[in-house]
């Protein structure tokens, strides 16, 4: 009988990651991490697996894209959906023991049974950060403060932070006439009007039972506009969106990239204040992140009411953004391949890769000595390696080294000394 041969691949909406991407992440990752401590917020982790019992009910719709399962003891289980939820289990389980106000961000990858498309994996690394304890419109101006140095560390030049208040949505809404209990089914709906456009919502919340007159009320009062209006109305108060704008100043956060827009709504439930979205421009599939505040959320675990902001960046959206504008620097580990001559000279090569890393650069030294030089020149161009060293009997016998530059294809023997200072 023929054994059929296995076919490898992964699971419909999720990859690998191949190392010139992962290195493409690495320097991402890097950049973020280095604005989050600057800003003072402290690394944390937690498990991939909650009991599902921890994430049901928080998402609303979105609820349906965890995925959940039974473990060997029967116990109902669910595969991390995001980190927001997981930071108000630790905040209620260690409230004693970390500090408050809690500055923290998190880097882990979280999982969505949703349909793949561009920018949307079911597996994606997700980057949190968020103040836990602190209810003043400084902590949501710091917030769109970080988005902003993180964008602009990356990069990029041309975005905008959008940002709305679940406050004042909320008095657009019943102003329209609507009622209360139908306000976050209506919220989640105008979720998607930049998705499926202003016509589509309204068959959608027609289908939903809510009167022509009302709609049109509701899409009056949601008049998109860019700026912030040079004067409050009794009938609409600003004043949420007013404290956290004039906050930004003292950030030195341009007005320019922060946009009041009245449909912005995130359909997630728990938001209760400010949210925001991060744009990119030349970047057609969507933000690149979001988030806002939800002072209710961790309430649910510990019984009583926590201030709470955040902002999640999603990796793999940003990746994106960058390679569409060619962002990225060249992303390598090593910088030089110590090539071996013959096997004779294995130990002169060994002497001279040992040296570079010892002086801090990343060698390589090739491991067979039994091939032939241009194939071992050969691995290091397939593999980006900008810098090959050979070092043959001449060499050995006048201290010398052969450099080659890979990306030029200049060579040229020098006196070993100055080997440091020319891959410098």
């Amino acid at each position: 009988m023929t054994k059929t041969m296995l076919k490898p691949h992964t699971p419909k909406g999720f990859r690998d990651i191949l190392p010139e991407e992962a290195l493409k992440r690495r320097f991402v990752l890097g950049k973020i991490i280095t604005v989050l401590e600057r800003f003072g917020y402290d690394p944390l982790e937690t498990p991939a697996i909650e009991y599902a019992s921890i994430l049901e009910g928080k998402y609303g719709e979105e609820e349906r894209l965890i995925y959940k399962f039974k473990d060997r003891g029967d116990r109902d289980l669910a595969l991390r959906f995001d980190l927001t939820v997981p930071l108000a289990r630790v905040i209620t389980q260690y409230g004693q023991t970390i500090p408050a106000p809690f500055k923290r961000y998190q880097i882990q990858p979280v999982w969505r049974a949703e349909k793949p498309q561009a920018g949307r994996f079911r597996e994606f690394l997700q980057c949190d950060f968020d103040i836990i304890g602190v209810a003043t419109p400084i902590a949501d101006a710091e917030i769109i403060a970080v988005v902003d140095n993180i964008l602009t560390d990356l990069g990029f030049t041309k975005y905008l932070i959008l940002f709305n208040d679940r406050r004042v949505m909320d008095k657009v809404i019943k102003q329209s006439g609507i009622k209360t209990k139908d306000t976050l089914k209506i919220i989640r709906t105008l979720d998607k009007l930049e998705k499926i456009g202003e016509e589509e919502v309204i068959a959608e919340l027609l289908k939903q039972g809510l009167a022509q007159t009302k709609i049109e009320m509701l899409m009056a009062l949601l008049g998109r506009r860019p700026l912030l209006p040079k004067k409050k109305t009794e009938e609409l108060s600003l004043e949420p969106i007013d404290a956290v704008m004039s906050q930004l100043k003292n950030f030195a956060i341009p007005q320019k990239r922060v946009f009041y827009t009245p449909t912005l709504a995130r359909g997630l439930d728990y938001y209760t204040g400010m949210i925001i979205e991060a744009t990119i421009e030349g970047y057609a599939a969507g933000s690149v992140g979001g988030g806002g505040r939800y002072d209710k959320l961790i309430g649910i675990f510990s019984g009583r009411s926590i201030p709470a902001v955040g902002f999640a960046f999603g990796i793999d959206r940003l990746m994106e953004a960058m390679l569409a504008l060619n962002l990225f620097p060249i992303c390598k580990t090593t910088q030089v391949l110590v090539t071996i001559f013959r096997e004779d000279l294995l130990p002169a090569s060994a002497k001279l890769v040992n040296e570079l890393r010892t002086l801090g650069f990343n060698s390589e030294m090739y491991l067979d000595p039994s091939e032939k030089l241009a194939r071992q020149i050969k691995y290091a161009d397939k593999k980006g390696v900008p810098f090959v060293v050979i070092i043959g009997p001449d060499e050995v016998g006048n201290g010398t080294v052969t450099i080659k530059n890979l990306e030029s294809g200049m060579q040229e023997t020098i006196p070993r000394s100055e080997l440091a200072k020319k891959l410098s």
